[in-house]
């Protein structure tokens, strides 16, 4: 009688303990914090001199951010003046409209956030895991030359963190330079609105610059796809995309490196 209570009182133990260690690796994976992307916006809304608008362009922006959040990432919009930033009108007629354009007009938080976007100075590379920029013409004034947006992205880099910009948001890697002084995209595989697809869009007189002659210029390996098809390059923690169709799949690309 008594080998059995010693028995019986082991194996109650014994199944406590290993309940509460079961209940500690548990706390441990709930523990374990979201990745955080850091999506950076233009708050510019106009197309140059011509009078008509811009901004960032809606799938661009959209495609990218479900992806984030749908893998369960945490993402933070931040913009150079924060506060509003505005979509190009032309994203939002019917030919450009996608299931995650969609979803966006449906989103009431996310057009909340997109009212009070965090100002881009108040951001730091070390609060983030990846940094994303969406396209549209809009940016090509107000972030190319914005020195916020150029320390974000030369400290992003040099940390190794994951990087992407789709369609005009590689112009933003015009300016910021490596550890060494060199241009960032010298020597690195990249792509972006081609000149003809900017061509296409009878904008190459109002654009200040063309993205891939800068590119080119700068060392930058740069190639492309067809016009308005999928065309994402990758270069180690620098992600590109040449159009708005490449949105999607640039995303994933991110998020495998996230995960």
């Amino acid at each position: 009688m008594k080998i059995n209570i010693v028995t019986l009182l082991f194996t109650l133990l014994t199944s406590f303990a290993i309940s509460c260690d079961m209940k500690s690796n548990l706390k441990k994976e709930q523990k374990v914090e979201a990745k955080k992307v850091l999506i950076v916006i233009t708050n510019n809304s106009k197309l140059g001199e011509t009078g008509e608008k811009t901004g960032y362009w809606i799938e661009e922006f959209a495609a990218p951010y479900y992806e984030f959040i749908d893998n369960g990432f945490e993402v933070t919009l931040a913009s150079p003046k924060g506060g509003f930033v505005p979509f190009d009108p032309r994203s939002n007629e019917p030919e450009a409209v996608t299931k995650d354009v969609e979803r966006f007009h449906r989103d009431v938080t996310l057009q909340e956030n997109l009212l009070n976007t965090k100002k881009l100075a108040d951001m730091n590379e070390k609060d983030f895991d990846a940094i994303f920029y969406p396209g549209g013409h809009g940016l090509i004034w107000d972030l190319v030359e914005n020195e916020n947006s150029i320390k974000l992205i030369e400290d992003f880099n040099n940390a190794k963190k994951p990087m992407g910009f789709v369609c005009h948001g590689p112009a933003v890697l015009r300016r910021p330079k490596t550890k060494e002084g060199k241009p960032l995209v010298k020597g690195r595989k990249v792509t972006a609105f081609s000149n003809a697809e900017e061509i296409a869009l009878k904008l190459v007189e109002v654009v200040p610059f063309l993205i891939e002659d800068s590119m080119i210029f700068r060392g930058g390996i740069y190639s492309n796809g067809p016009n308005w098809e999928s065309y994402v390059v990758v270069d180690e923690n620098l992600v590109t995309g040449q159009n708005p169709a490449s949105s999607k799949d640039l995303a994933k690309e991110l998020v495998k490196q996230l995960k």
